[in-house]
């Protein structure tokens, strides 16, 4: 028993789950049947809607832009995330099907960050009784909206991953 808590602890120390289901990608929602599907009129307010928020032009997470093709087409700090022509192998559609919770976009909110917020993880509100008073800077900075401003992203449906299948195998334009 102690051996197996050993590998396990050493496991989890490095970054491996060693517990953890491989995923299945054929579960993938399949690619849509719309065809002349482009980034601009299709793709862009899907992303928007869901992922420029951090990954926009304002401090891109993972240096990541998803506000424009030249953006998406290029990648970020994990490298390319769109593969033109093989959808089932990019990584942007894995992340968004939301199958991969390790990698899973956008990411599932955590539990309670603000110690002295209300319940139920919602952090104190602006002017309020929370960790800033009336006038103080806004807890993303001088200038900068709260970390935690609106409501949480909501991740693509089904029907959504597979219109982004669709353009990627059409060649992402």
């Amino acid at each position: 028993m102690r051996i197996l808590t050993a590998l396990l602890l050493a496991g989890a120390a490095a970054g491996f789950s060693s517990l953890a289901a491989p995923v299945d990608w054929s579960k993938l929602p399949p690619a849509a049947t719309t065809e002349g599907v482009t980034f601009a009129k299709d793709i862009q307010p899907l992303l928007k809607a869901s992922c420029v928020r951090c990954h926009g032009a304002e401090r891109p997470k993972a240096r990541l832009r998803l506000d424009s093709l030249e953006g998406v087409l290029k990648g970020g700090k994990k490298g390319v995330v769109v593969k033109p022509g093989d959808s089932a192998d990019s990584l942007l559609v894995k992340a968004v099907s939301q199958l991969d919770p390790e990698i899973a976009m956008p990411p599932k909110p955590h539990g309670r960050r603000h110690p002295g917020g209300p319940a139920g993880g919602e952090p104190p509100q602006m002017g309020g009784d929370g960790d800033h008073g009336p006038g103080a800077p806004p807890p993303g900075g001088e200038g900068m909206p709260p970390r935690h401003f609106g409501p949480p992203p909501k991740p693509l449906t089904p029907e959504q991953v597979g219109l982004v299948r669709a353009w990627i195998d059409q060649g992402a334009k």
